[in-house]
């Protein structure tokens, strides 16, 4: 295809903390899946202009929201609304698997 994105830009970002995948995007929207490393967490952040909805693929997240900490299982969700500060963490001995909507 002309002019696709993926040919100048790499599907796949490393981070010291895993890595994540662009799976999909669209005008309002974007899907990507996360690994966490065992023992890693994510920044904690908040953004003005967007929400997050985390789906738990595999292992066991550790989730906190405005100080408020929480664990997501494989096969549970959780949705971050704009302008919260969040992070992600993975407490396990195994890979993190998270689909980031």
């Amino acid at each position: 295809m002309e002019n696709d994105p993926r040919a100048d830009n790499h599907m796949i970002v490393y981070r010291p903390w895993g890595s994540y995948t662009l799976l999909e995007e669209g005008y309002s929207y974007k899907i990507k899946r996360i690994t966490v490393l065992p023992g890693k967490k994510l920044s904690y952040q908040f953004h003005f202009h967007r929400s997050e909805h985390w789906v738990v693929v595999k292992g066991t997240a550790q989730v906190t929201i405005e100080g408020l900490t929480l664990l997501v299982r494989s096969g549970e969700s959780i949705f971050v609304e704009s302008g919260l500060k969040h992070r992600l963490e993975n407490p396990g001995k195994l890979v993190l698997e998270v689909l980031e909507i």
